[in-house]
C-alpha cells in the first residue's frame, strides 16, 4: 500500500531505451516520415542508448534532425551560436511555426535539449522562454526537463517556480540521475529560506549582475538590476537605522524617571508651554549632491565605513559578496 501510495504521487516517470525508441518512432510517424525511415532511425537510436555512447537527448535530437529540416537547422545553429538558436524559436521568428507544428514529444524534447545547452552556458534569461512551457510528461527525458528548468528558475531567483520543479523532480528520486537528485536537494535547501528585501536576496542579485557583466551584458536589464540593488540596500539601511533609533529611545526612556532630580543627574522634561532655546536661524541650505549617483565610486575610507554599517552582525560571506560586487562595479566603471 505504501509503495502504491508513493507511486500515485509521482507525476512523471523515467523511460527506458525501448520506451524512448517507441516515442521517437511514433513521433516520426505522426510527422509524416516514411515508415522505413522511422523504423531505421528509431532502431539506431535504441542501439546508441544500449551502447551508452550518447546522451539520450543528444541522440534523440540527432535522430529527429536526420528526418526533419526544422530540427536539423536548429541543431546546426545551436552548434555555432546557442543565442541565435534560442531566438529562432521565438514566436516572432520565421522558423517558429515550423518547429511548433512538430509532434509534441519532439517539441518538448528539442526544447529541453536547447534549454539545457543555454543553462549550461549560464544564459538563463534566454533559456527560460525555451524551457518554461515544456510538458515534462511528453519529454523523452523528463528528469532533465525538470532539473534544468528548476536550475534556471533558481538562478533567476524565481523561488516558487524553482521549488515546484525541483520538488517534482524529487518525487521520483530513485529513478533520476544521482547528480540531479543531490543538486536538486541542495538548490531546494538554498532557495527555500530566501526572503524578499533580505541581505541574502541582495547578495544574489549582485551575483546575477556580475554574471551578466561577465557575459558582456550592459543593457537596460542590467541597469534595472543595479537600481534594484541600490533601492533594496537603501531600504535595508533605513530599516537598520530606524531599529537603532528605537533602541536608543527605549534606552533613554528606561533610564529616566518621571520628574527630574537635579541631584540624581536626571533632567526634568520640558513643559509644553515652554519655548525651546536655540541659536540657529531656522533656515536649511539644500546640499548639492550633483547629477551623478556615484554609488559605486565612493572613496575607499567612506566605502569601507558604509559596508561595515550594512553588514554589521551578519554572516561573513554576505559582507564578502557586497565588497566584491562594489569592487567590480568600480572597476568596470
Amino acid at each position: 500500500m505504501a509503495d502504491q501510495s508513493l507511486e500515485s504521487r509521482q507525476s512523471w516517470k523515467v523511460l527506458d531505451g525501448d520506451q524512448m525508441s517507441m516515442v521517437l518512432r511514433g513521433s516520426l510517424d505522426d510527422y509524416g516520415a516514411l515508415p522505413a525511415a522511422s523504423a531505421e532511425a528509431s532502431e539506431r537510436f535504441r542501439q546508441q542508448l544500449e551502447q551508452g555512447d550518447d546522451d539520450p537527448l543528444d541522440a534523440f535530437v540527432s535522430a529527429v534532425a536526420s528526418l526533419t529540416e526544422a530540427v536539423e537547422r536548429l541543431a546546426e545553429i545551436a552548434a555555432k551560436d546557442p543565442l541565435a538558436a534560442a531566438a529562432s524559436i521565438d514566436p516572432s521568428a520565421a522558423d517558429y511555426a515550423e518547429i511548433e507544428s512538430l509532434p509534441k514529444p519532439i517539441r518538448m524534447s528539442v526544447r529541453t535539449w536547447l534549454g539545457r545547452l543555454l543553462v549550461r552556458s549560464r544564459l538563463y534569461d534566454e533559456a527560460l522562454p525555451v524551457i518554461a512551457e515544456v510538458d515534462v510528461t511528453e519529454s523523452v527525458d523528463p528528469a532533465s526537463s525538470l532539473f534544468y528548468r528548476g536550475a534556471c528558475y533558481h538562478a533567476l531567483l524565481m523561488k516558487n517556480e524553482a521549488l515546484a520543479d525541483l520538488r517534482m523532480l524529487l518525487e521520483n528520486e530513485q529513478d533520476c540521475p544521482v547528480r540531479f537528485s543531490r543538486l536538486a536537494k541542495l538548490m531546494v535547501a538554498d532557495i527555500k529560506p530566501l526572503k524578499e528585501d533580505s541581505l541574502d536576496e541582495i547578495s544574489r542579485l549582485m551575483t546575477d549582475v556580475t554574471r551578466r557583466l561577465d557575459l558582456g551584458r550592459s543593457d537596460e536589464t542590467v541597469e534595472n538590476q543595479e537600481q534594484k540593488i541600490i533601492d533594496k540596500l537603501t531600504k535595508l539601511i533605513d530599516k537598520l537605522e530606524e531599529q537603532q533609533q528605537q533602541q536608543q529611545q527605549q534606552q533613554q526612556s528606561g533610564g529616566s524617571g518621571s520628574g527630574g532630580d537635579p541631584q540624581s543627574g536626571q533632567e526634568s522634561p520640558m513643559q509644553d508651554s515652554q519655548i525651546a532655546g536655540g541659536s540657529g536661524d531656522g533656515n536649511v541650505k539644500k546640499k548639492n549632491l550633483g547629477d551623478d549617483d556615484g554609488w559605486g565610486n565612493l572613496p575607499p575610507a567612506e566605502r569601507k565605513e558604509a559596508l561595515q554599517k550594512i553588514s554589521r552582525d551578519l554572516p561573513t560571506h554576505y559582507r564578502d559578496a557586497i565588497e566584491a560586487y562594489f569592487r567590480k562595479r568600480a572597476t568596470d566603471g
